[in-house]
């Protein structure tokens, strides 16, 4: 491992010989902290749950819609769909 993704100050070392010990030697004797792929994975899953919430409120107002709202809406996710793929088409050269 490169010095450049080093945890800890070259000059301290981990001890193996120290049984009593986890083998950290940090300051004031704390743990290591969390890594950052343990907060990732906490956000992600409160992204997750937050999507689903709003999604789920959504769907529980589209469907107390009535029918012309609804149509409307239809027609406009077409539009946008069917503009987004003719993008697509004219940068791809399809």
């Amino acid at each position: 491992m490169s010095d450049s993704f080093r945890v800890t100050p070259p000059e301290q070392q981990w001890s193996g010989s120290n049984s009593s010990s986890n083998g950290y030697q940090g300051a004031f004797g704390s743990e290591p902290e969390k890594s950052e792929g343990d907060n990732e994975v906490g956000r992600a899953l409160l992204v997750g749950l937050l999507g689903g919430l709003v999604s789920a409120a959504g769907y529980m107002i589209y469907r107390r819609l009535p029918d012309e709202q609804k149509e409307r809406l239809h027609a406009q996710v077409r539009g946008a769909v069917a503009e987004r793929i003719n993008d697509l088409r004219q940068n791809f050269n399809i």
